[in-house]
């Protein structure tokens, strides 16, 4: 077989690059048709998945109702160490911050129990919502590997971190914080 001609190559590889751009441009999916992270999933860049469920006090809170604010959910029991550890943390955080970020701690209730969560949270002074996962349907819906696993929210109920393990010192509290609160409302 003859390799092409010098005079035809040039030609050729132009046809190949215009065909591969004209692919490119027929094949893009149209403006607004993807999620644009309208899709609920824990990780970061995508909506946080929704969930209602009931405090210590027996009151019913839904995640997409707090939209409007930062929120932090954070995953955890009262048997865990580093979920122990980081908690003074998070409680000074909230009496800086008060209802301008939004902090929920999902007590992996189907690994613990009420009582247990209770007294932890008793012993602690913990004034921040502490929401009961009974059946463990949130620790699923947000793939819990590991506690505590934290999910920093922003305004629009989009994940922009996740850490898994802990503790979280304040400092890092604080900065994660700071960067939500600063996105404009």
């Amino acid at each position: 077989m003859k390799t092409l001609d010098k005079k035809y190559r040039l030609p050729l590889y132009f046809l190949i690059l215009l065909l591969s751009a004209a692919w490119i441009w027929v094949s893009a999916a149209p403006e607004g048709s993807t999620s644009a992270g309208e899709i609920p999933a824990p990780q970061e860049g995508f909506l946080a998945p929704d969930f209602t469920l009931e405090t210590l006090e027996g009151e019913l809170m839904t995640l997409s109702e707090l939209r409007g604010s930062p929120v932090l959910i954070n995953l955890w029991a009262s048997w865990c160490g580093p979920c122990r550890a980081e908690m003074p943390a998070m409680q000074r955080i909230h009496e800086k911050y008060g209802d301008e970020f939004i902090i929920l701690a999902v007590n992996a209730t189907h690994q613990d129990s009420p009582n247990a969560a209770a007294a932890f949270v008793s012993e602690l002074g913990l004034t921040f919502p502490i929401l009961l996962d009974h059946d463990g349907s949130v620790s699923t819906q947000y793939q819990l590997r590991s506690l505590p696993t934290s999910f920093f929210v922003n305004r629009d109920g989009i994940i922009e971190e996740v850490v898994i393990g802990g503790p979280m010192s304040e400092a890092l509290l604080q900065t994660r914080i700071e960067s939500l609160l600063e996105e404009a409302p």
